[in-house]
């Protein structure tokens, strides 16, 4: 549209100026017009090709000629350059410097229409001249609307780039949340698996075939209890509600008989994602207390308060030798990345006084 008005302003001045030819006032005519023309495509130039101070000058070159040819020629359409060139003002200037060069293009064209410097120039009314400068006003309101549209996409590839990111966080967390639960579900139980396999193994050189049917029999109660772990964890990753106390109940159950749970306070329901985390907990404890302790008392605690939940894991020394093997080094600071998410603190240590010393203690308080 931009150009076409252009040329359509350029072929109209080139039909209707006069006197246009190549001596006298024709020549100036000529001249004038070619300038004019120059200045009026000049338009079509990159904003961020011409800074500030050139624009200037060429819109102020280009009002100048305009405004000489209104004065040089006796008839035609020479004022429409000036029209066109302080709506471009508007548009290519800063405010202040648009204004300054519109007052400046309405004195020249009024000033020439006046003086009647052609012939038939007395024609035109001097307030033709006075309007050349409006056009400014549509184009300071067009840099407006410009500025307007190129804020609000800068803010919504902005708001696009924090959503990407937070999008990216979001994965990462997960993915950080995934590697837990596998770890929490395959490196215990694989372990345990393995080492009742190798005990097996072992056996059966020297023929004792009562151990290794209960080499073999704890390995198939492993496989088991990862089998219902798995589950667990599918549950954990779809975000289903486990009910805590239910589940605690079932996972110390699981543990032997030398394990037992209090619940104190006043019951009630959790967020998803702190039940899923608190049973991690629970069972991370519980593992690494058979692991390392194997056949000493575990007493697990629940306790509701009014503005927190406390889940504690105790176990006394084990009562037969441990050989649990060498472990991943992940379950703490698994247990650590788990309530630091839900804002909550966590002590674990070994037991050094009371009728559990030597034994091990991991305690999580959860705020909510």
């Amino acid at each position: 549209m931009r150009w076409a008005l252009t040329l359509a302003v350029v072929v109209v001045g080139a039909v209707t100026i006069r006197p246009m030819g190549f001596s006298g006032r024709g020549l100036a005519g000529a001249v004038l017009f070619v300038v004019s023309v120059a200045a009026l495509l000049a338009r079509g130039l990159p904003e961020n090709a011409t800074t500030q101070r050139f624009a200037g000058a060429w819109l102020t070159g280009g009002v100048i000629a305009a405004a000489a040819l209104i004065g040089v020629s006796s008839s035609g359409t020479a004022y429409l350059f000036a029209f066109f060139l302080a709506g471009h003002a508007g548009y290519r200037l800063e405010t202040k410097w648009a204004l300054a060069l519109a007052g400046l293009c309405s004195a020249l064209c009024t000033g020439a229409i006046l003086l009647g410097a052609g012939p038939g120039q007395q024609q035109l009314p001097w307030l033709l001249g006075l309007a050349t400068g409006t056009p400014v006003l549509v184009g300071i309101l067009n840099r407006s609307q410009r500025r307007a549209v190129r804020a609000a996409l800068a803010a919504s590839e902005s708001a696009e780039r924090a959503a990407r990111a937070e999008a990216r966080t979001a994965v990462l967390s997960e993915r950080g949340r995934i590697a837990r639960d596998v770890h929490d579900v395959l490196a215990h139980s694989l372990a345990g698996i393995n080492m009742q396999l190798e005990l097996a193994d072992a056996l059966i050189d020297t023929g004792d075939l009562e151990k290794v049917r209960e080499a073999n029999a704890k390995a198939h109660a492993l496989v088991r209890e990862s089998l219902k772990q798995a589950q667990w964890t599918v549950h954990a990753l779809r975000e289903d509600a486990l009910p805590l106390v239910e589940s605690l109940t079932a996972m110390v159950g699981s543990a032997g008989g030398h394990a037992g749970l209090t619940v104190t306070g006043t019951v009630r329901e959790l967020p998803a994602r702190v039940t899923q985390n608190l049973l991690r907990i629970a069972q991370e404890a519980l593992t690494n207390s058979a692991r390392h302790a194997p056949g000493g008392a575990v007493r697990v605690e629940l306790g509701f308060a009014a503005a927190s939940v406390t889940l504690g894991i105790h176990n006394g020394p084990g009562t037969r030798p441990a050989d649990a093997g060498t472990g991943s080094g992940m379950g703490l600071i698994g247990m650590r990345e788990r309530v630091a998410l839900l804002n909550g603190t966590v002590t674990a240590g070994p037991v050094t006084e009371g009728p559990e010393q030597g034994g091990w203690h991991v305690e999580a308080l959860i705020p909510g």
